[in-house]
């Protein structure tokens, strides 16, 4: 197996990990590890709900990485699917945390921990309702640059993922993403918001950012077993 790749926001629903979680002994163990990490039963937000609750970023975060890892490991354990033999782990976003927990190069008290704490931090710097993100297909970097110049001045929106040649993410303000899908429907092309609450990977993140550098240098990462490809340059670190 040449790569595994691991999910970010917008992939979670509430229910998510449960079969696992019934029929495997050791995605229990996880649970209640990372449970008694956060101090409180994120496993309970993440079978039972609320959906409201689930999509709050800081229960997001540590919900998404929690869900990879167990499955990751009885894919692994009981399938016999040699995931660690993979020569790259990479993730998107959060999934980055998820690959490096798989990797061993973070332990999962850890990851959750600071999968929480960067929620909080991003929550803070931007309150929910007040920024979005909005998923584009069929067009370029280059060609929603260009909508992007359209809008009003002020309005905060940004390139946010490059997904593909034909697929991008941009972040910013509610008001800002609104315009740029409505003038973008009206050119018949299409974008999906994201169910995320808040505007990741923009500017308006900066404080968070700044929150977080602390907790991230006082961390102990060790060398990953796998190659680890970095979000911010596309690189092995």
């Amino acid at each position: 197996m040449r790569a595994v790749l691991f999910p970010g926001q917008g992939s979670q629903y509430v229910g998510m990990g449960s079969d696992f979680y019934k029929k495997f002994d050791s995605t229990k163990f996880l649970f209640e590890i990372v449970d008694k990490t956060l101090g409180f039963s994120l496993s309970n937000i993440i079978f039972n709900g609320p959906e409201a609750e689930l999509k709050l970023t800081q229960n997001t975060q540590p919900a998404i990485m929690t869900v990879g890892v167990c499955i990751f490991n009885v894919l692994n354990q009981e399938f016999g699917l040699n995931l660690n033999n993979a020569k790259f782990f990479a993730g998107h976003s959060l999934g980055e945390y998820t690959a490096l927990v798989c990797g061993g190069s973070l332990s999962i008290e850890r990851a959750a921990y600071l999968l929480h704490e960067r929620g909080k931090s991003m929550q803070d710097a931007v309150h929910p309702g007040q920024g979005s993100m909005l998923a584009i297909l069929g067009m370029s970097v280059d060609e929603v640059e260009k909508e992007i110049n359209l809008l009003p001045k002020g309005e905060t929106c940004e390139i946010a993922n490059d997904n593909s040649n034909s697929q991008v993410v941009v972040s910013g303000k509610k008001t800002a993403i609104e315009i740029l899908s409505e003038n973008l429907k009206k050119k018949r092309k299409k974008g999906i918001l994201l169910p995320v609450s808040a505007p990741f990977h923009c500017s308006l993140m900066k404080k968070a950012a700044e929150n977080m550098k602390d907790k991230i240098e006082n961390t102990n990462f060790l060398k990953p077993k796998p190659n680890i490809i970095s979000n911010v340059t596309a690189k092995e670190e």
